[in-house]
């Protein structure tokens, strides 16, 4: 390359005195000395053009941020943390090892492109992967992440939200609520055909291992248990179960009696365990055999444990962000996996703010309160419909376009949190909106009377399947609401479908929010998209006139 050879090069006024001169020359000998002396240097800034992160000032911290998923600070954190674990060599800093390491879980680019940007071989990326990977699990872990380092009273004190221990825990005992979930990591085929039938999932189709995430109700990591194969002898329960049985990491020391777990339907078969520890059990409730639709208690229940639950998910998906943990990985980094999910887990302990916090802990007794009061309620509106026969009532049906219905309340976004008791089916309502407004589906309505409304909904899910929602309002407020789907009769919150409807009159169509998703099948093929052929022989003589090229 041409900086090399200007690397080897020493430039002096001697060699320039020795070039063979006229007198006719346009160009003098400091001249050409300042050419080549600024060719030099511009060589010698393009050999070091590379990532360079022994140097703080070469980049800003966005791009640590981007390439590394860390504040400069906090990369420093993590280098001192290390530098007694791995040794520097000639062609590799300690801050360039680590580099390595934290940008190949961030960007979960290969070894080749990795090698290309930090200016070394693919040899050099993965010794310094392999380096940095154990020296994290010396100290950096541990003091980050698992049972061992945190103690059960700073998970109450410290990483409990006020919100679920106003509606799971006593008063008068010192409970801690955790909330645990299984999360997927997934792998390439295996030619060892016992372990890929193993590791094959039916649920998903494909073959993964299950790391156990064991969050608070903030969101911080508890403790990453596994990772464990994929098949039907490892479900959610049998998983539990397994963590439970073998102790592991001291859990039973570290749990008491009257302790709260959250978990979700999977974890059923787990139950009479978890009883028999004294460990209560908070879990969405079952649709009843030959039922249809939830009860209402026990709809408001479920939203009840939704409403805590859901922080495990998003914990799941802060893991999926490290994109070397979202991709397909070889199953030659299977037995490395536990380690890699457990050193991001530690990096979002310690860096990364809670993933659910409140203004202040009135504003969650408030919210909880209110939660509690709903869940004892009756839908009073259900019951109306069904005692008057209104699912068999025929109706005229309208659209929504066809009438203003001016008369339905005005609600700001607020007011439409208030209804919900969340954002989550307010998130949705563009789309179900979208589909209806722009789609082949219109939202149908019928007058029940002055002041009821129903209305048909079609399904996110199934095409085929439509629902009648009912909505009771007055001058300045939603009163009352019932859907038919499965979830639709509890009264804390709303199902999508209602809060789609309520959304479109009561906001976006006076603003004009009634976009959702663009719609990406306009750019892809349809095979069932076939014009309807034409048979000939039903057309008239004389309007299949042959045409001839003169």
């Amino acid at each position: 390359m041409l900086s090399s050879s200007y690397k080897r090069w020493s430039f002096q006024s001697e060699a320039i005195c020795q070039l063979p001169t006229t007198e006719h020359t346009l160009v003098n000998r400091t001249a050409i000395i300042g050419l080549l002396q600024q060719m030099h240097a511009l060589c010698r800034r393009n050999e070091k053009s590379h990532l360079d992160f022994d140097d703080s000032h070469s980049l800003t911290d966005t791009d640590y941020k981007s390439l590394l998923g860390l504040s400069k600070d906090n990369f420093q954190t993590v280098c001192d943390s290390v530098k007694d674990h791995v040794k520097e060599t000639p062609s590799r800093s300690l801050q360039k090892s680590v580099a390595i390491f934290l940008c190949k879980l961030k960007t979960g680019l290969s070894n080749q492109i990795l090698s290309t940007i930090f200016h070394t071989s693919k040899s050099s990326i993965r010794r310094a992967t392999a380096a940095v990977r154990k020296a994290m699990l010396v100290e950096f872990v541990p003091q980050n992440l698992g049972f061992e380092h945190v103690t059960r009273q700073e998970v109450i004190s410290c990483h409990t939200r006020q919100l679920a221990q106003t509606l799971f825990s006593d008063v008068e005992k010192n409970q801690a609520i955790l909330v645990l979930d299984g999360t997927y990591i997934y792998t390439a085929k295996s030619n060892n055909f016992h372990y890929q039938r193993r590791s094959y999932s039916i649920h998903k189709g494909r073959p993964l291992i299950k790391p156990m995430v064991i969050v608070t109700t903030t969101g911080y990591f508890v403790s990453i248990l596994g990772p464990y194969l994929a098949d039907n002898k490892n479900n959610d329960a049998s998983i539990l179960q397994h963590i439970i049985k073998t102790n592991a990491e001291d859990i039973r020391s570290w749990l008491s009696e009257d302790d709260i777990f959250i978990v979700d339907r999977g974890f059923r078969d787990a139950l009479p365990l978890l009883e028999d520890l004294g460990i209560q059990a908070e879990m969405p409730r079952f649709l009843e055999k030959g039922q249809k639709q939830m009860s209402t208690s026990d709809a408001n229940m479920s939203r009840l444990v939704t409403k805590v639950r859901w922080v495990v998910e998003s914990s799941n998906a802060r893991i999926k962000r490290w994109k070397y943990l979202d991709k397909t990985l070889p199953t030659n980094q299977i037995p490395f996996i536990g380690d890699y999910v457990r050193i991001v887990c530690a990096l979002s302990n310690k860096f990364f703010p809670p993933l659910s916090k409140c203004k202040s802990p009135d504003d969650d007794n408030a919210e909880a309160a209110k939660l509690l009061y709903l869940s004892k309620q009756v839908n009073n509106l259900k019951e109306w419909v069904q005692d008057h026969g209104l699912l068999r009532r025929s109706a005229q049906w309208k659209t929504a376009r066809e009438c203003d219905i001016m008369e339905f309340p005005r609600l700001d976004d607020e007011q439409l949190r208030n209804l919900t008791c969340g954002t989550y089916q307010l998130k949705l309502s563009p789309s179900y909106i979208q589909e209806h407004i722009e789609g082949e589906c219109d939202i149908s309505f019928h007058k029940d009377n002055d002041r009821l409304l129903r209305f048909k909904i079609q399904s996110r899910h199934t095409s085929s399947k439509q629902y009648f929602v009912w909505i009771e309002y007055s001058d300045c407020s939603v009163d009352a609401w019932y859907c038919t789907c499965k979830a639709g009769a509890r009264v804390v919150g709303m199902c999508s479908h209602i809060a789609a409807i309520i959304w479109y009159l009561a906001k976006g169509r006076h603003e004009g929010e009634t976009r959702g998703v663009r719609n990406w099948g306009e750019h892809v093929l349809d095979a069932a998209d076939i014009p309807p052929s034409v048979d000939e022989s039903d057309s008239d003589d004389g309007s299949c006139a042959s045409v001839s090229e003169e």
